[in-house]
């Protein structure tokens, strides 16, 4: 192995730009994602801008961050055009990482800096939560909401209540609606520390309102992190020893809802990253694009794995290869779920093929059992929406997603699959039981009735969907008479 290289400003260039977004956690996925993006908003547009993390809890990785002058590299991985991509960039976007409760003077000092004007955040879910024991006067405050507004209201002092000093807040936590829920906690703190703001109340409270943006967005990358197995031969390649690495895929996407107070005209202008030829749209809203990603790429992978896996196949990779399971995949996705969507089909259809190439990521062996967790509330989110709105729209039952419903039902019937490779469903205990006294009795016809009036499972009897008893039975006969593979390849 050749001598490696330290990274850091000294070894390698690393721009200075002005510091204009403040982000609330240093972990994988906003450096591959978030950090990533303004790096390339800054290669190709006049964005001119850096990130200054702040580190939302007490343990985390600022250290390691300013250690290498917070240097990284990220590593791209996947199809793009249906050819293999594996891509190592420097990222050196960010100015310094802080941690504000052994700096909170620095952390606070953020305020006052004229340039700032975004707040991006990825604290995880349970991060945006309100917390009535943090008080204005804490340093910091325990939550991410309440750091946040104790760095509004400096802000609102600092510059007199000035309305062009907001800041345009944008969270990337994984829950529906983050900013709203995001807003919400605000609005809590700033009554809950009424008293301590005494006469600034009422003119912050409206700075608040009126000036500062909050936006719901949806991200969607999978980041698998450090790349441990490839790290030695990644460093080689870059010839420095980069200790954050990380790895993701190539795909991208970020949906950004305008806030109410804002034109998407205006926030295009501010956060140029369309212009930068990323896959960030700025939208009205992000609810049907929510629902094209649970449906087209949480749905398919719903069905696709007890599928697969009974038909003896145990890679989504493979799967999506598969002369048959191949076809099963598109027959459900693109013929069946795309059609219960209400956005531009040429849109749905770009989306789909996206899809599609990240199943068949040649870097990743995904294994389908590991997408088997608790798969009737999975089903009954992701699949039984669209099957219900297939078959009003035309008067027929998707039977790709039916059969995906009979394969999770024959998989939670345990044992082993043709070749003794085991089948080992993993649910809620009360459901697991169920199943079990099911397919106790033997018949088919008491295990598809029994499942579909499971409403603790699916808020109502399902039963009582016309013809979906019978075909999820006639399916679980075919399944124990001809096999998972013939049974599929009936319906194609």
């Amino acid at each position: 192995m050749s001598k490696l290289q330290e990274l850091n400003k000294r070894t390698a260039p690393k721009s200075v730009m002005p510091e204009k977004i403040i982000q609330f956690g240093e972990g994988n996925f906003l450096r591959a994602f978030v950090d990533w993006i303004v790096w390339n908003m800054d290669q190709k547009t006049d964005f001119n801008g850096s990130v200054v993390v702040v580190q939302p809890i007490e343990r985390g990785m600022v250290d390691w961050l300013n250690g290498q002058d917070c240097l990284y590299h990220v590593n791209l991985q996947g199809r793009e055009k249906g050819e293999p991509v594996n891509t190592l960039e420097r990222i050196d976007v960010i100015s310094r990482a802080l941690n504000p409760y052994t700096q909170n003077w620095a952390y606070m000092a953020l305020a006052d800096q004229p340039e700032i004007r975004f707040v991006i955040s990825n604290t995880t879910e349970a991060g945006i939560a309100f917390d009535p024991a943090c008080k204005l006067s804490d340093a910091p405050a325990s939550s991410y909401p309440g750091k946040l507004v104790q760095l509004l209201y400096r802000r609102y002092k600092t510059f007199e209540g000035d309305p062009t000093k907001g800041l345009i807040i944008m969270p990337c936590e994984l829950i529906f609606l983050n900013g709203h829920k995001l807003k919400e906690c605000i609005g809590q703190y700033i009554e809950l520390w009424k008293e301590d703001l005494g006469a600034d109340y009422a003119g912050f409270k409206e700075w608040v309102e009126k000036y500062n943006y909050v936006c719901a967005t949806l991200v969607d990358r999978i980041v698998p992190g450090f790349p441990r197995h490839e790290i030695n031969e990644i460093r080689e390649k870059i010839s420095y020893n980069d200790n954050l690495v990380v790895q993701a895929e190539i795909f991208h996407l970020w949906v950004i809802e305008k806030p109410t107070n804002m034109s998407i005209e205006d926030l295009r202008k501010e956060f140029p990253a369309e212009k930068a030829g990323l896959h960030v749209l700025i939208a009205e809203s992000e609810k049907p694009y929510h629902e094209r990603k649970v449906t087209l790429l949480n749905g398919p992978h719903t069905v696709l794995s007890p599928v697969t896996y009974l038909s003896g196949v145990n890679i989504v990779r493979d799967a999506c290869n598969h002369p048959i399971l191949g076809k099963y995949i598109r027959k459900v996705q693109f013929d069946e779920l795309m059609q219960t969507l209400n956005l531009p089909m040429e849109e749905l259809e770009k989306f789909g093929a996206d899809v599609l190439e990240r199943f068949n990521n040649p870097f990743v062996d995904h294994q389908v059992t590991s997408i088997m967790l608790n798969s009737f509330p999975k089903y009954e989110t992701r699949d039984l929406p669209g099957l219900k709105v297939y078959l009003e729209r035309k008067g027929e039952l998707p039977k790709g997603l039916v059969l995906g419903l009979a394969a999770i039902i024959t998989y939670y019937k345990g044992g082993t699959r043709a070749d003794g490779a085991p089948i080992t469903p993993n649910d809620d205990p009360a459901i697991m039981q169920k199943l079990t006294d099911l397919w106790t009795t033997g018949d088919t016809q008491k295990v598809a009735e029994g499942v579909l009036a499971m409403t603790e499972v699916w808020k109502s009897d399902i039963n009582e969907i016309p013809g979906l008893t019978a075909m999820v039975k006639g399916f679980l006969d075919d399944i124990q008479e001809k096999g998972m593979l013939a049974t599929v390849e009936s319906i194609l």
